[in-house]
């Protein structure tokens, strides 16, 4: 382990300690290897017992940890059904309460970013921050055109505090490896590693531009979201300009409930502005604390979400969100055998595990909850248990979505403090049912078809030369592996195999063509075309298979 590792351990227990949280080192298994350096600290000899309320401990800590340690205390404010209330209340202010920089420290970051006076860029820039974030911090000005906007700047020296805190973050996590018996399916290096790739890329605010214009672009005709627009013209790497939005913040309760907001509609339209952005377009705002949830009530019956800070976003593989929405749907049904057998399936549990067994577990852990509103439930209580559950079966933990879980929970934390009664189920399961239906529509299919047609072409002109090459190295006994007699054979198997399935396929692609082409000459009838694009389908499933 490096020295400034050890000395950042080091510093974190400190900090611990003189907040009067130094049970959480003695309780932690995982800091086992470490913990001796807590009974030498002389910082531990002479502590002095904090009046403050150990919610305030806490957020002050976490505060002077730094970032990371910051987002870890926002994303737990939101679960209130996991915490005591003084810890959610405190914890909550460090999504709108972070501690701001200098204004004229600031002011000298955008100059040197635009290189010139800020007078020269803006009619007006209040140094005087508007809100601050753990890695940035905003401004309100006023460009030359009247247009009113919000400035981001980012912290100075946070990356080199990021990165250490990584770094700390990979040596507990290579701890966890050798020291903890649930390492083997939690794999913490990989969890660590899909966190640094996410919050490394918050600190790009170009990155950040570019999620808020394609989010923008995604719900520009959409009466459920608001996304304000970027100024390209004036954003850089570490500053970026984009419109001023006005709203209530979402977790303001009382002044929506004074302006006459319609709640219960507002928290439907959440539950399926989460689904849209999942499944539909696959690219969601991974960083939905209330800190970034605005609410635009031009017409109060009808309120409109407003989202800010674009930094963390995340995108699904086809075969993960597939698998995901078959689990929501199977879930909405009281399938469990369904859920079962697509763990086995996905590769989360492993092939041998029985599914009469598995159905049983998630049964259990299931059905207590089925058809209550979210008030009654906990989708937290409901991972941590299913999660228990499926350690008897050797489930692996998937890094791939760890940012769709975490932003889950935060909408399940904004539903909760918003509208309690509300039925999820009802809400989620039409959204994707219809989403399944169109994603398995003769249309879709036909337009995926089309947009694979080109390398399926490409694949189907190099692979004759490219097994006339395997077979010509076998032959002249220049393979890397010994050619015996028998794997020989298999290859000539194997060969004759593709050849038919690539004859297979462009009769297939033929048809398919031609099933395209009387649809786009407008032919009559049009069975024929339904019949030669349909064959074609059924042909390529066939032969894949």
């Amino acid at each position: 382990m490096r020295l400034r590792v050890i000395t950042r351990l080091l510093d974190i227990q400190r900090v611990l300690v003189r907040h009067g949280l130094d049970e959480i080192i003695l309780a932690t298994h995982l800091f086992r290897p470490v913990r001796f350096a807590f009974y030498l600290s002389p910082a531990t000899w002479f502590r002095r017992a904090s009046k403050a309320p150990r919610a305030e401990r806490l957020r002050l800590a976490l505060e002077e940890l730094g970032p990371i340690f910051m987002k870890f205390g926002q994303t737990l404010s939101t679960r209130r059904d996991l915490l005591p209330r003084d810890i959610a209340d405190e914890l909550e202010k460090l999504q709108d309460q972070v501690p701001p920089f200098p204004g004229e420290q600031a002011r000298a970051i955008a100059e040197a970013a635009f290189e010139k006076p800020l007078s020269e860029v803006f009619a007006r820039f209040d140094e005087k921050p508007l809100a601050a974030a753990t890695i940035a911090q905003v401004h309100t000005a006023q460009l030359h055109d009247g247009k009113e906007v919000v400035v981001k700047i980012v912290r100075p020296g946070i990356r080199d505090q990021i990165e250490l805190d990584i770094e700390v973050m990979y040596a507990l996590a290579r701890l966890a490896n050798r020291y903890w018996s649930l390492a083997e399916r939690l794999r913490p290096v990989e969890l660590v590693r899909e966190y640094e790739k996410t919050i490394i890329d918050e600190l790009n605010l170009m990155r950040e531009a570019a999620n808020a214009a394609q989010l923008r672009r995604n719900f520009a005709s959409s009466h459920l979201l608001y996304v304000p627009e970027v100024h390209w013209d004036y954003c850089r790497k570490n500053v970026m300009v984009m419109e001023r939005v006005h709203g209530v913040l979402i977790n303001d309760i009382p002044e929506l409930q004074r302006r006459g907001a319609n709640i219960k509609r507002l928290a439907e339209n959440g539950v399926e502005i989460f689904f849209t952005q999942a499944f539909r377009h696959n690219f969601f705002h991974a960083d939905m604390h209330p800190g970034n949830i605005f609410v635009m009530l031009d017409d109060p019956e009808h309120p409109r979400y407003a989202a800010v800070d674009f930094g963390i976003v995340g995108t699904l593989d086809p075969r993960d969100q597939h698998y995901l929405a078959e689990n929501f749907l199977a879930f909405f049904d009281h399938d469990y055998r369904r859920i079962a057998q697509l763990h086995i399936d996905s590769g989360w549990i492993p092939s041998h595990v029985r599914v009469d067994e598995l159905e049983s577990a998630v049964r259990t852990v299931c059905e207590p909850i089925a058809n209550k509103p979210l008030r009654e439930i906990s989708f937290g209580q409901v991972l941590i248990s299913l999660f228990e559950a499926a350690q008897r079966f050797d489930a692996q933990m998937q890094p791939q979505l760890m940012l769709i879980q975490k932003t889950l929970l935060q909408i399940e934390g904004v539903g909760r403090q918003l509208y309690p009664d509300l039925d999820l189920w009802e809400t989620a399961q039409p959204l994707l049912k219809q989403w399944m239906h169109e994603r398995y529509s003769v249309k879709s299919m036909i337009r995926q078809t089309r947009r694979q047609l080109p390398g399926l072409v490409d694949a189907l002109r190099t692979t004759p030369q490219l097994l006339q090459q395997v077979v010509q190295r076998a032959a002249d006994g220049r393979l890397d592996i010994p050619v015996r007699s028998r794997d020989l054979e298999i290859l000539r198997q194997e060969i004759r195999e593709d050849a038919r399935r690539r004859d297979t396929t462009v009769i297939a692609a033929i048809g398919l063509l031609g099933g395209i082409f009387w649809f786009a000459l407008h032919r009559d009838p049009l069975w024929p075309g339904v019949v030669l694009v349909l064959a074609s389908l059924a042909t390529l499933w066939y032969s894949r298979r």
